[in-house]
């Protein structure tokens, strides 16, 4: 069964983050505060998903350099900053609560699924996962032998499209510039 739910969650995260942001804007109540106070999240959290996408060579090597010397999933933990930097823009506790209960759902068991794959391809892995936790950063990087620099590659960035997720914030913040304009009518 949980092999089941791994690959189920894996295939409608995309899809469920599409629906719910019609659920998001319906539950929506921006204030200008509440919009400035959820970009404080936004955009550190699109910062880190740029940043970790321009290191990360999926399925090619183990990364551990960058943002993955302090987080072994980056590009989630991002993805959970931008989420809850929407919820305050929103300025909705329901909202919030649907994202805590989709992310235990469908995050959780696609980090351990992919953490299973990760640990099957590459043997160095374990040590890895031993020094750098799962999600919340350690504020130093984690270093030792056999560790070697990575430099940011803007192609990687290209590659991996994470440009979409600013053109999905900013097309979010305007639906809710919108949704603002037209509650103070």
């Amino acid at each position: 069964m949980a092999v089941t739910w791994n690959r189920i969650a894996r295939r409608i995260r995309v899809p469920l983050g599409f629906a719910f942001a019609f659920l998001f804007l319906w539950l929506a109540k921006p204030t200008p505060l509440f919009l400035v106070v959820g970009l404080a999240l936004v955009a550190p959290g699109l910062l880190l998903r740029g940043y970790a996408s321009g290191y990360v060579k999926k399925n090619a090597e183990l990364t551990t350099t960058g943002p993955y010397a302090h987080t072994r999933n980056p590009l989630y933990l991002g993805s959970m900053m931008i989420a809850f930097g929407f919820a305050l823009a929103a300025r909705s506790i329901w909202i919030a609560a649907v994202l805590v209960v989709l992310f235990v759902a469908i995050y959780v068991p696609v980090i351990r699924s992919e953490e299973e794959y990760l640990r099957s391809a590459f043997p160095e892995f374990d040590a890895y996962a031993a020094t750098v936790p799962r999600l919340l950063p350690r504020m130093v990087p984690a270093g030792g032998s056999g560790v070697t620099k990575g430099v940011f590659s803007a192609a990687l960035y290209r590659r991996h499209r994470e440009y979409n997720a600013l053109l999905g914030a900013v097309g979010m913040y305007a639906a809710l510039i919108l949704k603002l304009m037209l509650l103070r009518k």
